[in-house]
């Protein structure tokens, strides 16, 4: 992939840099920001921030592209009440006309620090027992100046009786506790820049626990929950020995470490809010109150904790070039998320199996549901999946009407797909004597063991290393499946791995399991008619999308209608289902009552297939790389071992 002599120039110190090289500091006198967590509850933050300065204009600003967030998410709308001062007095500001993220300021004679204060408005990650800070909602800091120059020193101060966890280093009588925040305290961390500040996020909550993981390991593993009753923030001792196997597990699969402490962060709760952001040393993770409670609802959880740990590595670690820049203003450019998400959905899913969070049952089954959402995806004959990545900022929370067609952040799966397939064919070549792990360890562990460091790539490397484990064309490789639209998906690792994609009138046991436990991926309780009339339902019989050329939509079927009857009774679940089974003996078309707008209208759906619902299908006499890939490379915590696996239908 080519390069601009500017980019190369930029780019080439950095990959000289070691695993703690930074470049000097902007001052070496720290920013001071006190975080105040206290009125979490009341869903505002305050922040009051010391930034040295000398005499004259200077321009600060918060950040704008969130690292993980793949688009423009700073807050900048959500946070009030600036007031700059000095030396006790209030100094007028005003903000730029063209960048809204910066505020310039006229620093007077004889002022060396410039006080700050600004509150934030928080209505996303919290409820009355807990609270979330990503320091986006807080941080001021010097425009136009690499984050890594800028040292900062933070302090965070938490409501009175609460805990918290982060991955930074407390400072004082703190470093001496487990927990990361005393409870109820005001405490200050060592100082370090803003980039690794903006990478170190704080949850707080009145009922706190954190656990120590995989104790044998260096450095320390941690999982910090907060939830909003107190039993739920007790983790079970299945899942905290599942948590050993997956520390185990990622140092055999990437044979490294980038990061001195490494804090799984939870939040259990239903009001707050769910989440999965990856940081080097740390990961946003929530999910609904229920989320990890037993084996059923931790499936449609399962490879969350797994993703974004791998995401220490692939993303933060190894990070695409275009997609790091040396400050939250340039625009992170997404042509790799392919590789960035991509690669690590597959090994997320991979690892969750590998560890226990899910059995390899389970991992097909979600395999094939994801698989065929693709394969039935015809947006595909007109957009590549590269594009999904180069277009992801603006891909990001849209609409769900007519997705298939327009296509969303497909990279996740499509990349899961890839990277399957090229697992698949590197075992095939070498007769499964070599895997994928031995690319990661080419490609992840360049470096060794390091602390929090970021080490650019590119589709160049991506190409070397690979061909460094198995000589092949993997240029074509990759352009065939990346760079050009593909009417089908990529189920060449699937096939490859010893199983095809099948269509049955049963749902698999992962999948019905994860309809009975809800939860916030899915669920609702509507039908599933995508593979059959082309559906998809929310409450109520809403219509939240048509598959493009299916048969609603070829009965003129409209994301936004609302089916309120079929073949003349009212709808409910039972009769929807009920009306495609009959499909299939049954010459007449199913009959719909739909809502559109203010109007009723007859809408006749001409189908006869009955229920369909992917699955995967053992290919007898070949060999089963899917099962081999999904074995564990280290041996299992005992304690993970002991469970009925109900949700397995054995």
């Amino acid at each position: 992939m080519k390069r601009s002599l500017r980019r190369l120039v930029a780019l080439a110190p950095l990959a000289l840099f070691g695993a703690h090289s930074f470049a000097q500091p902007y001052k070496t006198t720290p920013i001071q920001i006190t975080a105040d967590l206290s009125e979490g509850p009341r869903k505002i933050y305050h922040a009051e921030v010391d930034i040295p300065v000398t005499v004259g204009p200077i321009t600060l600003t918060t950040p704008k592209w969130i690292p993980g967030n793949h688009r423009p998410t700073g807050p900048v709308d959500e946070i009030t009440g600036v007031v700059f001062t000095a030396n006790g007095q209030s100094l007028p500001w005003r903000r730029d006309d063209e960048n809204l993220y910066e505020f310039h300021v006229t620093v007077p004679k004889g002022v060396t620090t410039l006080h700050a204060h600004l509150d934030c408005i928080v209505t996303a990650r919290i409820s009355q027992k807990m609270a979330v800070l990503e320091w986006e909602k807080l941080l001021l800091y010097p425009a136009g100046v690499p984050v890594r120059d800028i040292q900062v020193q933070p302090t965070v101060v938490v409501p009175t009786g609460w805990g918290a966890g982060t991955a930074l280093q407390p400072l004082g009588p703190a470093s001496e506790v487990t927990t990361s925040v005393m409870p109820g305290s005001s405490t200050k961390y060592a100082a370090t820049n803003v980039e690794q500040l903006e990478d170190s996020p704080v949850i707080t909550g009145q009922y706190f626990h954190e656990f120590p993981l995989a104790p044998d390991v260096t450095p320390k593993h941690y999982i910090d929950v907060v939830a909003d009753s107190p039993e739920d923030s007790q983790l079970r001792p299945q899942l905290l020995a599942e948590l050993n196997n997956l520390v185990h597990e990622t140092g055999a699969a990437y044979n490294s470490r980038h990061y001195n402490v490494y804090h799984f962060l939870l939040t259990l709760s239903d009001t707050a809010g769910g989440e999965g952001l990856e940081h080097g040393q740390s990961s946003d993770n929530g999910v609904g109150e229920k989320g990890f409670s037993d084996e059923a609802h931790q499936l449609r959880e399962s490879d969350l904790l797994s993703h974004e740990f791998t995401h220490s590595w692939n993303g933060k670690y190894r990070r695409p070039y275009n997609l790091y820049q040396n400050d939250f203003e340039k625009m992170q450019q997404g042509s790799l998320l392919w590789v960035y998400e991509g690669m690590t959905q597959y090994l997320g899913n991979v690892l969750a199996a590998r560890s226990g969070l899910k059995t390899q049952a389970q991992y097909r089954d979600v395999l094939a549901a994801s698989a065929a959402n693709l394969d039935n995806k015809p947006g595909r004959e007109w957009r590549s999946t590269e594009d999904t990545a180069i277009a992801a900022s603006i891909l990001r929370g849209g609409d769900l009407a007519w997705s298939n067609w327009k296509r969303g952040q497909d990279y996740y799966q499509e990349g899961e797909l890839l990277w399957l397939d090229a697992d698949t064919l590197i075992r095939k070549m070498t007769d499964n004597k070599k895997s994928l792990t031995d690319f990661l360890h080419i490609f992840l562990a360049k470096g060794g063991n390091t602390g929090p460091n970021i080490v650019p790539y590119d589709r160049k490397e991506l190409i070397a290393d690979l061909d460094e484990v198995v000589k092949y064309d993997w240029a074509t490789f990759l352009h065939d499946r990346v760079d050009v639209p593909n009417p089908r998906a990529d189920l060449a690792g699937i096939t490859q791995g010893g199983y095809k994609l099948v269509y049955t009138d049963k749902q698999t046991p992962s999948s019905r399991l994860m309809e009975r436990a809800g939860g916030r991926r899915g669920g609702g309780g509507a039908p599933d008619l995508w593979y059959s009339l082309g559906i998809r339902l929310g409450m109520e019989g809403a219509v939240m999308d048509v598959r493009w050329k299916g048969p609603a939509d070829k009965a003129h079927l409209t994301p936004g209608d609302k089916i309120m009857g079929i073949n003349g009774q009212v709808l409910t679940n039972e009769v929807a289902l009920e009306a495609v089974r009959a499909s299939k003996t049954e010459s007449a078309p199913i009959h719909l009552i739909v809502q559109s707008g203010f109007l009723l209208r007859q809408v006749d759906i001409d189908y006869h297939d009955g229920e369909r619902y992917p699955s995967l299908e053992r290919v007898e006499g070949t060999p089963d790389y899917l099962d081999d890939i999904t074995k564990p490379l280290t041996t299992p915590d005992p304690a993970s071992l002991v469970s009925t696996k109900e949700h397995d239908g054995q």
